[in-house]
């Protein structure tokens, strides 16, 4: 049988997805990326190829290089934008889905998804790392916490305290200052996992969010910030059934499995 790759090469972590011809998931790989991204990008691929039971990348009837480190993809038969395969991903994993949040290490995506799994819209706030994956992870290292930490902690908030500045750094030093006040800080968290659902309404506007959205990136395995987009948009966070993680990857080889097919 045929399979079809799928690289990730994102600025926080590289993700790798194989499936077969007819769309299933054989193996799958997360790592923390390097420095080099198309160092980042061998480890993933030699990782997922030995676990898809085959011997080399050769064995891939065609490989997609996706994220910002897509051109360092070896061996890649063509490289295609995150955006188009983060909304291929989620289509193929719940067709019924057509508004994306993707939260990325160092931005955030509104993304709009066409029936056929292609991107009618988009948005993104590249200019500042407030609100990405980045900035929860400052966060996490002003509590002394791990993100899943955080994000448990938030959920024990009864009431909210604003986080007001924009800016990362700014938002870790009003942080810090509230923490070494005496706040609450489930209450000083849960204001954080607020600051970032209200980024994200612009961003859900433009994809033409109305019903229903999901997640997808690291972050969108953040229980509290589901919680917190769902008050402030007033709108249902469809949980996949994938790993949002991998839907970049996953959009990668799924475009691969549809050019491989066709040759």
């Amino acid at each position: 049988m045929k399979m079809f790759g799928g690289c990730d090469v994102g600025s926080t972590y590289t993700k790798c997805v194989i499936i077969d011809e007819n769309g299933k998931i054989v193996a799958t790989t997360t790592i923390r990326s390097k420095i080099n991204a198309e160092v980042s990008a061998k480890e993933a691929l030699a990782e997922t190829v030995k676990k898809a039971g085959l011997n080399s990348i050769e064995d891939l009837t065609y490989l997609v290089g996706t994220g910002y480190g897509r051109n360092k993809v070896p061996q890649a038969d063509e490289n295609i934008s995150e955006i188009s395969c983060h909304a291929m991903g989620v289509h193929v994993t719940d067709p019924n889905v057509k508004a994306i949040i993707d939260i990325g290490g160092q931005d955030v995506k509104g993304i709009s998804i066409d029936k056929d799994g292609t991107v009618l819209s988009f948005a993104m706030n590249d200019k500042c790392a407030a609100g990405t994956g980045r900035f929860f992870e400052a966060m996490a290292n002003a509590f002394e916490t791990t993100l899943d930490g955080f994000a448990e902690l938030s959920l024990t908030a009864e009431n909210v305290i604003p986080i007001t500045s924009q800016c990362t750094v700014f938002a870790e030093s009003e942080v810090i200052t509230l923490v070494g006040e005496g706040k609450p800080k489930n209450e000083i968290a849960a204001g954080i996992q607020q600051s970032v659902a209200k980024r994200c309404f612009i961003m859900a506007k433009k994809a033409g969010a109305r019903d229903s959205i999901t997640l997808t990136g690291g972050c969108a395995k953040n229980i509290g910030l589901k919680k917190a987009i769902e008050k402030v948009l007033h709108i249902k966070v469809i949980d996949l059934k994938t790993d949002p993680q991998l839907m970049g990857a996953l959009g990668a080889a799924e475009y691969a499995r549809q050019k491989g097919l066709d040759e």
